[in-house]
């Protein structure tokens, strides 16, 4: 962490100004927002140099850079349904639900739609009818320049999604890693362990897509990724086969401080999944046949 970074309080205690009302500020600008009764960073908060840092006395806090820019005026902070988003895209609200699910921001229970804690730093917020007992979101006006929402439903409508891609790396990744072994159900994977394990999951009746894109600021392609139980897949195979490479830490930093559910396969296991891998998804609730 820079040492130039200010706590939220002593942030407002620089600009002279109520600590309430800084959080207050933070809040509808879409910097910052609630989850569980704690303060999470936002995506766009994090874009504007928002941080996490950990002081062995108080813990896990935010912390600002001395000079932040608060853009107050971008946003209104109001909060948006499903249906209302559905509007700006021309979808209805049962298909952005769909569409905030495969992202991992809410997940669907017999209680209705719960989020999580990646769509709580997009800016959603957990909501209760009370006349019904079921659960809903609401989201922050941000969510509709959300560039990982925006690329869902471009891929979902079938539009041209090269030319609309939020990130050349992707491309240039791809080049790189050649996918060249075509799998039971037809994906093209980059390796044999991947092969592996794309038909392992297929064979058991386990949805999953490949190289999907962490909806996190940074750009991170995850291996597999499984909506059932919003987990991510990853094989460290290929270029990566160290386990204790700086490559695979850097990766799997993503994963913790973006508190994204992670299952990792090593090139040893790959001819072991149905001895590994119905014990690692049923931890999160994945179950095949």
């Amino acid at each position: 962490m820079n040492t130039s970074k200010l706590s939220t309080s002593a942030l407002a205690k620089v600009r002279e100004m109520d600590a309430k009302s800084l959080f207050s500020d933070l809040k509808k600008a879409g910097y910052i927002n609630r989850y569980e009764e704690k303060w999470v960073l936002t995506q766009l908060g994090s874009k504007f140099g928002g941080e996490y840092f950990e002081h062995p006395k108080f813990g896990i806090y935010i912390v600002w850079p001395e000079k932040l820019l608060i853009d107050i005026d971008r946003y209104s902070g109001e909060l948006l349904s499903a249906t209302d988003i559905g509007g700006k895209f021309n979808l209805n609200a049962k298909k952005i639900n769909q569409l905030l699910s495969e992202l991992g921001w809410i997940t669907k229970n017999a209680q209705g739609w719960k989020l999580t804690h990646t769509g709580a730093a997009v800016g959603g917020v957990q909501k209760e009818n009370p006349s019904s007992e079921q659960f809903f979101t609401l989201w922050h006006d941000s969510i509709i320049k959300n560039k990982h929402l925006k690329q869902s439903v471009i891929e979902f409508l079938g539009q041209d999604a090269a030319e609309h891609s939020t990130d050349k790396s992707i491309f240039n990744f791809r080049q790189k890693f050649e996918a060249k072994h075509r799998t039971l159900d037809g994906h093209y994977v980059c390796s044999v362990g991947e092969l592996r394990i794309d038909n392992w999951l297929y064979m058991n009746g386990i949805p999953h897509a490949y190289q999907r894109l962490l909806p996190i600021e940074a750009t991170v392609l995850s291996g597999f990724y499984l909506p059932t139980g919003n987990v991510y897949l990853q094989y460290w195979g290929g270029d990566i086969e160290n386990p204790n490479s700086e490559l695979i830490a850097s990766i799997k930093k993503h994963y913790q401080q973006n508190n994204l559910n992670l299952i990792e396969i090593f090139p040893k296991e790959s001819e072991q999944l149905d001895d590994i891998l119905p014990k690692r998804l049923r931890e999160f609730g994945v179950k095949g046949y």
